[in-house]
């Protein structure tokens, strides 16, 4: 039986919480205060429910990568993201 060939568009929000804190590594408390910040914008699917696109995962991961690698904290990173926008 083939496979299907799925594509999804990176803007697409399919991903929950728990799923996006255990492919990058992150504490599920960390990804609340990233979109608390507004650093990421997961899409809101009832009260609590968060769900990310491809987009947000690779967003979460520049933040790791600009505050373990090089030293910024979640402040500094805001500020960045907000010029580089």
């Amino acid at each position: 039986m083939p496979l299907i060939d799925i594509h999804i568009s990176p803007d697409e929000p399919v991903y929950v919480i728990s799923v996006v804190s255990n492919l990058l590594g992150v504490p599920v408390w960390t990804l609340h205060k990233l979109d608390k910040l507004g650093i990421v914008r997961p899409k809101r699917v009832g009260k609590k429910s968060r769900l990310y696109s491809l987009k947000d995962v690779k967003r979460i991961e520049y933040v790791q990568y600009l505050m373990k690698d090089m030293h910024v904290n979640i402040y500094g990173v805001k500020i960045l993201l907000e010029i580089k926008e």
